[in-house]
């Protein structure tokens, strides 16, 4: 093609003008620098969180954990950590510093336990008469006596054992980062799961399994304290079968479809997740649920049979019928504090332990009869234990005692736990641990570790931070109490 002469002229012109612009701005170091391949690392992400098992750190000992937590502080000098120098002195001064919860109804008037203790077992470890069907476990459990929090109070102290930092909102449970590091055993049922009492929820109500800051599918499921334990299990009958089998299908469908328009949106994953798993519940809850084909000696090994212990007994008999279907997590809870007793300690105290020795003690024989106790970690205990002096009212049938997370008492069983031992101690009186002491982070990081998987290890990424269970406290395996 011809170009005229003003139009070669103008062309070339402006090429020349860019070209000396460029070479002005560049000695200007006005230029940007040409792209260069990023040498930063990627963000770091979680890995994607779903109920598929995963690999364990290490060969564990436990794959499933039935915790029967006990609210309130149970009183160690009356049942599991007998005090004679107490009992000796009871009604002295205590000279002690003591930190109180209550301080308008606080005393250092020493209060020895109204109860006797004896020896149970080969092991020889000493309980008290208000747990008579623990002793007849003693040699199958590992009590620990030198537990401390370092708080008195019930919430603190809680959120300490569940979530791994004093009295802090929004950490995850202990079952979470257990789901969280090796995903289910089975597809059918939840693997975390809350049983709660006919009563009530306990203090710090649902605080008590939080998934935290970890997604929702991670969360405890809680069964209804109550028949039917869950509601809406069965389809009405005319839209049961191949009709309620291909709307679940087209529900799969659309919801998939939904996802993957919406990634990474945790809340929608779990409620997708609930509701494939509702449908696979219809059977294998309703079976897991269902005690009538339980033996008579069964049954009543429970307490079943009983007023006193037959609600407790059902529950603590349903969570081994849990674990034994792959159930991860199961733990129970009281209404309230029932083992908060600031007054009439004579007649609140037995009355807590009628109704929760047995089955828990049964819990225990049965799992070990049927072959389950070695793959199965049993907890009982509370948040705090109880001061060595009176609260309230002077008049021994009517006082209690006042909160004390100095020192107080726990057992575990099964699941790699060394049986039939006792370890820590609590000073003359009760008051402190003074000896193995073991914190809630010490709890959790031995818990993890019976489960295969080490807690520092086991990270996950929130707000940019990554955190673990114990938020990088301070925090040991005991390898002492470890079989």
């Amino acid at each position: 093609m011809s170009l005229s002469r003003r139009e070669f002229l103008g062309q070339q012109g402006l090429g020349v003008g860019a070209v000396a612009l460029a070479w002005l701005l560049d000695q200007q170091q006005l230029l940007g620098a040409p792209a260069k391949a990023s040498t930063k690392a990627p963000p770091k992400v979680n890995p994607p969180v779903d109920m598929n098992l995963k690999a364990p750190h290490h060969e564990p000992r436990a794959k499933a954990m039935i915790s029967l937590f006990q609210h309130g502080g149970p009183a160690h000098m009356d049942l599991t950590d007998p005090k004679p120098e107490l009992s000796r002195r009871d009604g002295a001064d205590y000279t002690g510093d003591v930190v109180y919860s209550f301080v308008n109804a606080a005393s250092k008037k020493l209060l020895g336990s109204r109860w006797k203790f004896k020896p149970h077992g080969q092991c020889g470890t000493e309980l008290s008469e208000l747990l008579p069907h623990t002793g007849e476990i003693a040699d199958d459990i590992c009590l620990l006596r030198g537990m401390h929090t370092g708080a008195n109070g019930h919430e603190v102290s809680i959120r300490y054992f569940h979530g791994g930092v004093p009295g802090v909102l929004g950490r995850p449970h202990l079952a979470s980062w257990l789901l969280y590091g090796l995903g289910a055993e089975t597809q059918d049922l939840p693997a975390y799961m809350v049983l709660t009492d006919p009563g009530g929820h306990p203090v710090d109500g649902a605080n008590n399994w939080s998934n935290g800051f970890m997604p929702p599918l991670l969360q405890g499921t809680v069964l209804r304290p109550k028949e039917p334990r869950i509601l809406n299990l069965d389809a009405p009958s005319h839209l049961r079968g191949e009709l309620q089998r291909g709307n679940l299908a087209l529900l799969q469908t659309l919801n998939r479809r939904h996802l993957e328009q919406h990634a990474g949106h945790s809340d929608l994953e779990a409620r997708i997740a609930s509701y494939e798993l509702a449908a696979r519940m219809q059977t294998a809850a309703r079976e897991a649920l269902d005690i009538s084909g339980e033996t008579k000696a069964t049954l009543r090994m429970y307490g079943i049979d009983e007023d006193a212990t037959r609600e407790y007994g059902t529950r603590c008999l349903i969570a081994r019928r849990l674990v034994e279907r792959g159930v991860r997590f199961v733990q129970l809870f009281l209404a309230g504090q029932p083992w908060d007793n600031h007054s009439n300690l004579s007649t609140a105290l037995p009355a807590i332990c009628r109704r929760t020795d047995q089955p828990a003690a049964a819990l225990v024989k049965d799992l070990k009869q049927r072959g389950m106790l070695d793959s199965t970690l049993v907890h009982w205990g509370g948040e705090i234990g109880r001061l060595p002096v009176v609260q309230g009212d002077a008049d021994a049938t009517k006082a209690g005692r006042d909160h004390n997370g100095q020192g107080f008492s726990i057992w575990l069983a099964g699941g790699g736990i060394k049986p039939g031992m006792t370890f820590g101690a609590t000073d003359e009186f009760g008051h402190r641990a003074v000896e193995n002491i073991v914190t809630p982070n010490d709890y959790q990081a031995t818990l993890l570790h019976l489960f295969g998987l080490d807690w520092n290890r086991l990270v996950y990424l929130h707000n940019g931070q990554e955190q673990v269970i114990t938020n990088h406290r301070d925090a040991r395996v005991v390898t002492e109490i470890l079989a």
